[in-house]
């Protein structure tokens, strides 16, 4: 049986993802870069990805990156966003297929390869996911102006704990700059339509 405080804890954590992705939708913009506030957004990182190799933000070039920051013991909201993304790529067919999606872990701790090899093949196969240390972590969420952190209350439950982070899709050109962005209510219909409409202009 879950625990109320746990319950309230998972509430909360959806509630906040909510908040932050709504603020930073409120300040993205499409361009040659973009902006979060004066920020621009995206940038380069070397990361390790679900088979233990190491991956660079230039390995990708010449493809759109559809990058979405989370974590594999996330109750709800990664794998509601990973579920919509997967969808999507189905959707859209041979038309994405210069798309990759990419899922980054805000939980290094506990997300190593393995885990996330086991967790990613739950959604499109296409997906590439990538952890690193805690210090390679926060300077690629910086790049990407994603907060997270763990939940309140939680330091000091060991290895069970709860990650508070914003929830948004960025989807990146083939020359690494920023296209556009989706929220986390963005549903597979309009993610599908707005997928096309980027990737066509």
């Amino acid at each position: 049986m879950i625990k109320r405080y746990h319950v309230i804890a998972i509430v909360a954590l959806v509630i906040a993802a909510g908040l932050v992705g709504f603020t930073a939708y409120r300040y993205l913009t499409p361009g040659t870069t973009a902006s979060l506030g004066q920020a621009l957004v995206g940038g380069p990182f070397t990361l390790t990805d679900q088979n233990g190799k190491q991956v660079k933000n230039t390995d990708f070039a010449g493809h759109y990156m559809l990058v979405y920051f989370g974590y594999t013991f996330c109750p709800d909201v990664c794998p509601a966003e990973l579920q919509v993304m997967s969808a999507a790529l189905d959707a859209i067919g041979d038309a994405g297929k210069n798309i990759v999606p990419i899922f980054i872990t805000i939980d290094p701790e506990r997300d190593t390869p393995e885990v996330l090899k086991q967790y990613i093949a739950n959604f499109n196969p296409r997906f590439v996911a990538l952890t690193g240390s805690p210090q390679q972590i926060a300077a690629v969420a910086k790049e990407y102006r994603v907060y997270y952190e763990k939940a309140k209350g939680w330091q000091k439950a060991g290895n069970d704990y709860l990650m508070n982070h914003s929830s948004i899709v960025y989807l990146m050109g083939p020359d690494g700059k920023f296209v556009k962005h989706f929220t986390y209510t963005t549903d597979v219909v309009k993610f599908v339509k707005g997928l096309k409409a980027a990737i066509s202009g």
